[in-house]
C-alpha cells in the first residue's frame, strides 16, 4: 500500500488525527511553494527553532550551567560561549541535507557505513545515548515535580517520597494528556509561550546583578575568557559542553521540525531541475534565520544562568545537589530579590524545566519511531503508522522517565551523566553531516566560502573535544 494511499485513507477517517493538512514526510508536486524573501517575509515560516530553544532552555541551563557556575565561578564564561556557538553549523548543515532530500536525521545516520546488519554504527551510538537521556530527561521531570512540590506540598515535608512520588505522576501524566494529539502547530505555539517569559526575566536579572551585593565586573567578565578548565570542573564542563547549545540530540531533532515546518514539502522532490534548486535554497535561507534567531535566545539564556551561578552560588559556596537543587537554585532569586521571590522562581523553574519536558517528549518519540523504521519495524511512510507509533511513545516516555527519577533522585547527576555521552555522540553527528554532504547533497545546495570555513572549524572542535570526553570517561586523561 502506498504512502499516499496511507495519507488519503487517514485524511477521510475520523477515529485518527492528522499531524498537519498534508504529511510533511512526502514530497510531491502539489505541496510546492515559493519560498519568501528577506527577514520580514520569513518571519512567519520560523519555528523550528523556537522548539529546540524551548528544549535547550531548560536542562542545560537552569541545572547545568547554573552547577558549572556555582562550581567554577567565571572562569569558565569562555566555554559556555564556546558550547553555544560551535555546534551551529552542524545542525545547519544536517538541516540542509534534510531539506534536500525529505528524510529525518536517522533515516541519514543508518546509511553512514559500517552497518551491524540493518542498523548503522552511528545509530548504535543513539541507542547508547537514548539510554543515558533516560536519566537525564528523568532528572528534569524530577525538577519539575520538586519544584511544584515545594509550592504544593503534599504531607509536611515537601521533599518527602510520598509527595516527589505524587507529584512525579501528575507531571508525567499531565504531559501525555497535552501533548497526546502531537500536532505541530500545538508543539510550536506552547515552546514558544514556555520559553519567552522566563527567558527575559532571567536576563534582565543577571544584567542587573552588578546593581547588588553581588555585583560582578568587567574584570570578571575578562578572567572568564582565560580558556581554562579550573581543577575538579573538568567532569561538569564536558557534560555543560554535552548539553548546553545545541547537543547532539537536538540537532538530530531539528531535522524532524524542519520537515513537520514544511521546509522540504514546500522545495518539492528533488527533480534535478533548476527551479527546484532554487526552491530548495530559499528555503535553507529560511532554515538558516531560524537557527540564527534560535542561537540568540539560547545564547543569551545560557549566558544569563551562568552568570547568575558564578556571581551568587559561587560566592555563597552553593553547588546544587540532590533533591535540594531546586532550593539551592532559588537562592539566586531569593538573595537578589528577597524571599518572596521563592515562588516567582519555582514557577519560573516549572516554566523553563517544562519547556525542555514539551519540547522532548514529542522529538524524543519521533527519533524513537524513526530508529525502528530503520529495522523494518515500523514502516515510517504509512502516515498513520508512524502516527499510532509516536503517541505510543509519547505515553511510555514520561512515564519511564518519572520512574527513572523515582528511583535514583538526583537530577542533577541524572543531567550530567546524559551530557557527557551526548558529547560523545557529537562524534557520530559530524562524521554523519559530512557523509551525507558528500554522497547525497546537491553540491549547488552547499553553503558558501564563509560558511563551509565555520563548518570544518566546529566539526573539527567538536571532534577534539569528543574525543577527549571519550578519553576521560575512559580514565585516559592526566586530570583522571
Amino acid at each position: 500500500m502506498s504512502s499516499a494511499l496511507n495519507a488519503e485513507e487517514l485524511a477521510m477517517s475520523p477515529a485518527v488525527d492528522k499531524l498537519e493538512k498534508a504529511d510533511p514526510y512526502l514530497l510531491t508536486p502539489e505541496g510546492i511553494k515559493e519560498p519568501p524573501v528577506g527577514w520580514k517575509a520569513s518571519f512567519r515560516y520560523f519555528g523550528p527553532g523556537l522548539i529546540l530553544s524551548a528544549s535547550i532552555v531548560g536542562s542545560g541551563e537552569l541545572i547545568a550551567t547554573t552547577t558549572l557556575g556555582a562550581q567554577a565561578g567565571f572562569a569558565l564564561l569562555w566555554l559556555v560561549i564556546f558550547s553555544t556557538l560551535v555546534k551551529v553549523a552542524v545542525q545547519v548543515e544536517l538541516a540542509r541535507w534534510t531539506i534536500a532530500t525529505g528524510e529525518p536525521a536517522l533515516t541519514g545516520y543508518n546509511k553512514v557505513p559500517p552497518k551491524f546488519g540493518r542498523i548503522g554504527w552511528i545509530n548504535v551510538l543513539w541507542i547508547i545515548m537514548a539510554l543515558t537521556k533516560l536519566l537525564q530527561l528523568g532528572g528534569i521531570i524530577g525538577g519539575v515535580a520538586v519544584a511544584f512540590s515545594i509550592l504544593f506540598p503534599f504531607g509536611g515535608d515537601p521533599l518527602a517520597t510520598q509527595s516527589l512520588a505524587i507529584w512525579t505522576t501528575i507531571v508525567a501524566a499531565g504531559s501525555i494528556a497535552i501533548l497526546y494529539s502531537n500536532k505541530y502547530s500545538l508543539i510550536e505555539r506552547g515552546a514558544v509561550g514556555l520559553v519567552v517569559v522566563f527567558s527575559i526575566v532571567t536576563i534582565m536579572i543577571a544584567l542587573g546583578l552588578p546593581l547588588t551585593p553581588f555585583a560582578y565586573e568587567g574584570a570578571d567578565l575578562m578572567s572568564g575568557l582565560a580558556f581554562v578548565i579550573p581543577a575538579g570542573a573538568l567532569g561538569a564542563a564536558l557534560a555543560m559542553f554535552g548539553i548546553t547549545g545545541v547537543g547532539a540530540d537536538e540537532i538530530t531533532f531539528y531535522t524532524y521540525w524542519c520537515l513537520e515546518k514544511g521546509y522540504a514539502r514546500w522545495a518539492g522532490p528533488n527533480d534535478g531541475s533548476e527551479e527546484w534548486k532554487r526552491r530548495a535554497n530559499g528555503w535553507i535561507r529560511v532554515m538558516y534565520k531560524d537557527a540564527l534567531v534560535s542561537w540568540v535566545i539560547y545564547t543569551f539564556g545560557t549566558l544569563a544562568f551562568y552568570l547568575m551561578g558564578a556571581a551568587v552560588l559561587h560566592e555563597r559556596g552553593l553547588v546544587p545537589e540532590g533533591n535540594e537543587m531546586i532550593t539551592t537554585l532559588s537562592r539566586i532569586y531569593t538573595d537578589v530579590l528577597g524571599d518572596w521571590a521563592s515562588v516567582f522562581f519555582l514557577v519560573g523553574a516549572i516554566a523553563v524545566l517544562g519547556s525542555t519536558m514539551w519540547a522532548s517528549i514529542p522529538s524524543w518519540s519521533r527519533m524513537y519511531v524513526n530508529l525502528l523504521s530503520t529495522v523494518g519495524i515500523v514502516d515510517w511512510k504509512d502516515w498513520g503508522q508512524r502516527v499510532r507509533w509516536i503517541r505510543g511513545f509519547t505515553v511510555a516516555l514520561p512515564i519511564i522517565w518519572g520512574i527513572a527519577y523515582l528511583l535514583i533522585q538526583s537530577p542533577v547527576i541524572m543531567v550530567q551523566i546524559g551530557g557527557v555521552m551526548t558529547g560523545v555522540f557529537l562524534l557520530g553527528v559530524v562524521v554523519a553531516v559530512w557523509y551525507l554532504r558528500r554522497t547525497e547533497t546537491d553540491p549547488q545546495l552547499h553553503g558558501g566560502t564563509w560558511f563551509n570555513a565555520v563548518l570544518v572549524i566546529s566539526s573539527i572542535a567538536i571532534f577534539l573535544l569528543g574525543i577527549y570526553t571519550v578519553l576521560n570517561v575512559l580514565g585516559m586523561t592526566p586530570e583522571a
